[in-house]
């Protein structure tokens, strides 16, 4: 079961309409790097490992409707349209997300985190 305070950083607030010029989570990298691998695509969802090293984040992107698991934690610095906090994020946790309309992170921490996230098509 996730925490509060993971919970409250990957959910933000739900998407309403995400910025157009914004890349999805599945297409937002690092200084022009890619940091999501597509592991499966059909008709009805896809997956990705997405890897972020000590110093490697996401930049600016939107999140539709999805699944998370964290596989190694990590710590981030997140920042939203809230504003920013630094979390420790936890291996073994999961999240469900209504989407994103933005957040962008970057790993604060010494450790490389890695997050599994899934959305379903049929949600979007």
């Amino acid at each position: 079961m996730i925490r509060a305070a993971t919970l409250a950083l990957l959910l933000a607030a739900p998407a309403t309409a995400a910025e157009p010029s914004l890349p999805s989570a599945f297409d937002a990298g690092w200084h022009g790097q890619k940091v999501c691998e597509l592991l499966f695509d059909n008709a009805q969802m896809r997956a990705a490992r997405c890897t972020f090293p000590p110093g490697v984040g996401h930049e600016r992107h939107f999140h539709a409707p999805h699944w998370g698991y964290i596989v190694q934690g990590a710590t981030m610095r997140i920042t939203t349209a809230t504003g920013t906090t630094d979390r420790v994020l936890k291996a073994g946790e999961s999240w469900w997300s209504d989407g994103i309309d933005w957040h962008e992170g970057v790993n604060i921490g010494t450790e490389t985190g890695v997050y599994i996230i899934v959305e379903p098509k049929t949600a979007r």
